[in-house]
């Protein structure tokens, strides 16, 4: 059987021929005569199978060759094309409809390339363009986004066989549209001015906005054009702003009013504007709005958010300073200023000395709450507050130190029902924060030694584990040596009490006769503070007991020289009035001039003097707390607060007072900070009935 190769037949069939020229309108044909309507083709063959035997098993190679030739373009097909695509490019500038199918144009475009006159048709549609767009250019001088209408529908985008040529299409527009200086200034001003209507709350198209700076962004012109005069139109817009918020508003309003600003802005410029822009804006804004009169905002109101304690202003205060180069530097420093200002309000004003220490601690209290909720514990603040009450806090040198003993002598002493345990020991760890600012740390020693003396002595201290949770606080925080001496304090107490166990034991053993209750405080000299012995004439039975108690001593420590401290004693005295009995607690000053008046109705003050052996100042400081202070156990003639010459002394029958038990304080001595000697030493607890004596040392 003959091989036939099916591709050399003599003619193709007419529906064949019609397939091909719908999938290419250059279609290879293998009759010289047969052609298309725009092209006649060069024939070409296709090697078949012939030669190949059946059932031989050998099979030939199938080899396919290319046209010999490149197909000839047609004679006038250049300018039919061209004259096709001309029309569809005009209907559509003109909004008619197009003749011809888009299929149909875009393969004219693409035989017309094939044959290398793309460089021809970009030229001829680029001149097409540019007449059209001379010829309509006058429209657009009278619309401000006219050239945005003209971008979105310029055919040259929207013609799908012309895709090839969009970068023409933009550079025309570009170059003959939005590059007219008058053209481009109208639409660039509407723009700003659709902006600067939403900055004053009117509503706008967002929308058109976006795709107008678009369009700028695809003609490559936005920043030249649009970003630098948008951004010199934004920072004068919100440089008014600011003087105006400056100046009206109070600050707690003013800081809302830019938190509103600063987020409308974010909202408006991520709706339409690019990320570089988008930086840049909310950079100008932040600085006009805070930048710019960062002084002025702390200056107006700072103080006041401070002083009222205004927390969340005070947050959003420093959130928006943060968002500003160097904004938290300038808010630190007026910080800085207020705390030195209001702290040497506290500390350098005299008045204010009874409640100075309570203040510090309040003040404290309440910057270590601001820094931890508004300023997010940042550490500068921390460190800055720290500075600023170590400056102010020793501007008068030494009272703070002195008053902050005191402070911490009223919280320890006995009677103190103002805390719990637990709230005490905060106190103390608050104190002792105080305690660090203060440079003049011996003299708060000196004071509180002095206090602790007392506290000790006279058996006042509220709590031992509170005395003792202080000291170990003032160890940890000065070293040992610094404690050394107050905790020296505490043996000689602890070996007090085991001496005065073996005092009562001897004296049983010595059948000693006595009703006296005698306790006494063995204090070694190097450990308490400094006292002035002062010699008085005490009652026999006085000079007795001091004697048993020297002898039971030196018995088991010889070598030991005792020294007896008479301004450290203090008794117990039972009086009977006509209205009623009553235990006086006194000093040992007052009870050696009470007891004069179991001897008599009446004394002179020279007669007393002599009597007690006073010195004349501490005597008429005596007199005075007994006369003329709140209970007023004696009668002075004549009457008067002070204690003058030739001034007689009476007994007052008529006593009374709603209390048993009354402590009479003894009239003090103005306190400096050299005057560490009026209390602490060897103590003496006296009991005497009063008319009838019971002494107990």
């Amino acid at each position: 059987m003959a091989e036939e190769d099916s591709f050399s037949s003599s003619a193709t069939t007419s529906q064949e021929q019609e397939q091909l020229e719908n999938r290419n309108l250059i279609v290879p044909s293998v009759a010289a005569d047969h052609h298309t309507d725009d092209l006649t083709e060069a024939s070409t063959t296709l090697s078949g199978f012939a030669g190949v035997k059946l059932g031989t098993g050998s099979v030939k190679k199938l080899v396919i060759r290319n046209f010999k030739d490149k197909p000839l373009i047609l004679e006038n097909y250049t300018e039919e094309a061209w004259q096709k695509l001309k029309e569809a490019v005009q209907a559509i500038q003109n909004n008619t409809s197009v003749q011809y199918s888009l299929e149909e144009l875009y393969q004219s475009v693409k035989n017309l390339c094939s044959y290398n006159l793309s460089a021809n048709l970009y030229k001829q549609l680029k001149q097409l363009c540019e007449q059209h767009i001379r010829a309509e250019i006058h429209q657009l001088r009278e619309y401000p986004f006219f050239p945005f209408e003209l971008f979105i529908f310029c055919p040259i985008f929207y013609i799908g066989f012309f895709c090839c040529f969009r970068d023409m299409g933009l550079e025309l527009f570009k170059s003959y549209i939005i590059c007219d200086q008058n053209v481009q200034s109208r639409t660039i001003d509407g723009i700003l001015l659709l902006i600067e209507k939403e900055r004053n709350g009117e509503m706008i198209d967002r929308c058109l906005i976006q795709r107008l700076l678009s369009m700028l962004s695809d003609l490559q012109i936005y920043q030249v054009s649009f970003e630098n005069k948008f951004l010199e139109e934004t920072n004068r817009f919100y440089a008014a702003e600011g003087r105006k918020l400056v100046q009206k508003k109070e600050i707690p309003g003013c800081l809302y009013h830019i938190k509103n600003l600063l987020e409308e802005e974010v909202d408006r410029v991520r709706a339409y504007l690019s990320l570089n822009t988008q930086k840049l804006l909310i950079a100008i804004v932040e600085k006009q709005l805070l930048g710019e009169h960062l002084s002025a905002v702390l200056q107006k109101g700072l103080s006041y958010l401070l002083d009222e304690n205004r927390v969340e202003d005070l947050s959003l205060l420093y959130q928006l300073f943060s968002r500003v180069e160097c904004g938290v530097q300038v808010l630190l420093q007026h910080w800085i200023d207020y705390i030195k200002k209001f702290g040497n309000s506290i500390v350098t004003n005299p008045v204010k000395d009874k409640t100075m220490v309570q203040e510090l601690l309040d003040f404290k209290d309440k910057i270590d709450f601001i820094i931890a909720t508004s300023f997010l514990k940042n550490e500068k603040f921390i460190v800055a507050m720290k500075d600023a009450f170590e400056t102010f806090i020793n501007k008068r040198s030494n009272k703070p130190a002195q008053l902050l003993a005191k402070y911490v002598d009223s919280k320890l002493r006995a009677g103190n029902k103002e805390a719990t345990d637990e709230e005490l020991e905060e106190l103390l760890d608050k104190v002792i924060i105080l305690f660090r600012f203060i440079n003049g740390k011996d003299v708060f020693e000196a004071f509180y030694k002095k206090d602790l003396a007392r506290r000790l002595l006279l058996g006042k201290s509220a709590s031992v584990d509170a005395e003792k949770s202080m000291l170990s606080k003032l160890k940890q925080e000065c070293g040992t040596a610094f404690t050394n001496k107050l905790q020296g304090m505490f043996k000689d107490m602890e070996l007090s009490k085991d001496i005065m166990i073996q005092l009562k034991q001897y004296m049983q053993n010595q059948n000693i006769p006595g009703n006296i209750e005698l306790t006494v405080s063995i204090l070694t000299t190097s450990f308490w503070p400094t006292y002035i012995p002062k010699e008085i004439q005490l009652p026999p039975e006085m000079e007795r007991l001091q004697e048993n108690f020297r002898n039971f001593y030196l018995s088991k420590h010889s070598g030991r020289k005792l020294q007896w401290q008479s301004t450290l004693g203090h008794c117990v005295l039972k009086a009977e009035f006509k209205k009623g009995k009553k235990e006086l607690q006194v000093t040992l000053f007052q009870t050696l001039v009470l007891l004069m008046f179991n001897e008599g109705d009446h004394f002179s003050l020279e007669e007393i003097k002599m009597a007690t052996g006073l010195e004349d100042r501490e005597l008429r400081r005596t007199l005075q707390s007994l006369a003329c202070g709140r209970a007023r156990v004696l009668i002075k003639n004549p009457k008067g607060k002070d204690v003058e010459d030739g001034d007689r002394f009476f007994c007052n029958e008529e006593f009374n007072h709603k209390l048993f038990k009354i402590k009479i304080n003894q009239i003090q001595e103005k306190e400096t900070n050299d005057y560490f000697n009026v209390y602490g030493g060897t103590y003496y607890h006296h009991t005497k009935s009063f008319p009838r004596p019971t002494i107990s040392d």
